[in-house]
């Protein structure tokens, strides 16, 4: 298929794209690099320098492009941020998202594969968090993103728009060629890496007083690679059951299961690099949960997906060893 990539510049979408080429797939990644890096995309996609909100841009895009499917990435994601900027997201996440949309519909391209987020849950009422439980985000990012899903649902019901909703947890780990690196960096793992390199002075641990095993908060890590494939599998599956609207309109999590505190990553991340990570004790940051940890029964029943990364000492390992050989400097 042909595909455009929005976000295809940044951690996750660089590597979604870079599978999708390794498929088959003809791929065009759409980046305005305000956060994403130019050297991340593969060298077998196209490329264009513009915004998801730019609807002029968009209607030269499809025009030129022919497209059967987009895969959306483009958002602003740090929870703490949205707090401060709340407007931020709701124009960059779920306005521009709607410019998108509109786009898509005027050209007839009715596949979406969409990066939404654990964040739509809010505080979970039970665990591990199924894709019925209530959705109530406690910051402005995860709000933005469920806004984006109840306009996809009325889309799929107006329009016929066959989308994959997916609702990662935290996503983690590197390929051989591709990492994760944020401008500013606020992610836990790289942010240990870094500290581990000597890069920053010590790891800030904002919370030591949640209702967990060791008082920090629990995250659910899942592997990049694993990730990039249940967005393939979403797609085939988009592709093969479009003439049945019923089955067109795709919602999974995306997570390994396993929870682990932000002591327990800079216990591994200290195994795994070798070396004493020094740690910095600081305030809660408001909408932060306590815990969060995905059931991803539903997508390994309904598409068949298996991760093949689920050691958390391995997807450490894996992204030591790509922030050690390109970030040393």
């Amino acid at each position: 298929m042909r595909v455009l990539v929005t976000g295809g510049a940044g951690y996750i979408g660089s590597v979604v794209a870079d599978r999708l080429l390794r498929d088959g797939h003809a791929v065009t990644v759409l980046d305005n690099l305000s956060k994403g890096a130019k050297q991340a995309v593969p060298s077998q996609a196209d490329f264009v320098l513009a915004n998801t909100g730019d609807e002029p841009a968009l209607d030269r895009i499809f025009q030129s492009g022919r497209f059967d499917a987009v895969m959306h990435f483009a958002a602003f994601i740090e929870a703490g941020e949205s707090m401060l900027s709340p407007e931020l997201y709701f124009d960059n996440n779920s306005a521009k998202t709607l410019t998108l949309l509109r786009a898509m519909l005027r050209h007839q391209v009715l596949r979406l594969v969409f990066s939404s987020t654990a964040a739509v849950y809010g505080d979970p009422t039970r665990l591990p968090i199924v894709e019925d439980d209530p959705l109530a985000p406690t910051n402005p990012y995860g709000e933005s993103k469920l806004m984006v899903e109840r306009m996809l649902a009325w889309f799929h019901k107006a329009h016929g728009l066959g989308y994959a909703s997916l609702r990662y947890f935290n996503a983690a780990g590197a390929t051989r060629d591709r990492g994760e690196m944020h401008r500013p960096e606020t992610h836990l793992i790289p942010l240990v890496l870094q500290a581990a390199l000597g890069q920053r002075e010590a790891i800030s641990i904002y919370g030591i007083d949640y209702p967990t095993k060791d008082g920090t908060c629990i995250r659910d890590y899942i592997h990049i690679d694993d990730l990039a494939t249940a967005h393939l599998l979403a797609l085939d599956a988009l592709a093969q059951t479009q003439t049945h609207r019923e089955d067109s309109q795709l919602i999974f999590n995306l997570g390994s299961g396993s929870g682990f505190s932000v002591r327990e990553i800079i216990d591994v991340a200290g195994r795994v690099t070798g070396r004493k990570i020094p740690v910095v004790e600081a305030p809660r940051r408001p909408g932060d949960s306590a815990v969060l940890i995905a059931s991803s029964e539903k997508i390994k029943r309904v598409l068949g997906w298996q991760p093949r990364h689920s050691d958390i000492e391995a997807i450490l390992r894996s992204a030591w060893e790509w922030h050690s050989s390109h970030l040393r400097d």
